[in-house]
């Protein structure tokens, strides 16, 4: 019985050092500037300022993340520590960290992107020493979003891509190229405090969000 209740606390203080971790990460997180214009039905309309990223494309997840980790682990030019920003982007190509980190996908390889923290501008932001790293320039843009939680897996991307996608067309909004994945937690933070999303790129600035056609 003792045994038992020692087993038991002793996983309740691991859950809660897990929970505290996920907690400080994403309170000590820089994340990438935004102004919300509008929401409607879980989708929420930004507008980004001008953000230099750091950005590589790889044959998986994996390898593009470990790439961007140690830019910002010191592999650049002046041998210096970048802090992570979130989200981390990710999208395929068939696809202090600044949150997110975002994914694409194209062909079979995978492109990912770290937003670099504010103050650096594209001419004070350390060279990658590694050539498959490269720094970006992404100008001013409105996009879509729909937020998710738990680990992103495909079949959850893919879901929650489907209806960011359906919402927008019900209401006559148009979108310019693919949905890219954001996220804004480290690997180790629990899946239910975690934080992701789906993006789209408006072709324009909608004046006021239409009521959605029947």
């Amino acid at each position: 019985m003792r045994s038992i209740r020692t087993l038991v606390l002793g996983a309740g203080g691991l859950l809660a050092l897990w929970i505290g971790w996920g907690a400080y990460v994403s309170r000590t997180t820089e994340r990438v500037s935004s102004e919300t214009l509008d929401r409607f039905d879980g989708v929420e309309v930004r507008r980004y300022p001008r953000t230099v990223l750091a950005e590589t494309t790889a044959p998986d997840d994996g390898t593009a993340f470990r790439r961007l980790f140690r830019y910002i682990s010191g592999a650049n030019a002046r041998g210096e520590d970048v802090a992570m920003t979130a989200p981390v982007t990710t999208r395929g190509e068939s696809i202090s960290m600044t949150a997110p980190v975002r994914t694409e996908s194209e062909s079979d390889d995978v492109r990912m992107a770290f937003y670099l923290p504010s103050t650096y501008t594209p001419d004070t932001a350390p060279t990658p020493t590694d050539t498959d790293v490269r720094l970006v320039v992404e100008p001013p843009r409105t996009t879509a979003v729909r937020s998710f939680s738990w680990y992103a897996t495909d079949e959850r991307v893919d879901r929650e891509r489907n209806r960011l996608l359906e919402q927008l067309s019900r209401r006559g909004i148009e979108t310019r190229g693919e949905p890219t994945l954001l996220q804004y937690n480290d690997p180790w933070t629990p899946p239910f405090m975690r934080t992701n999303e789906v993006e789209v790129a408006l072709e324009e600035v909608p004046a006021r969000v239409r009521p959605a056609t029947p």
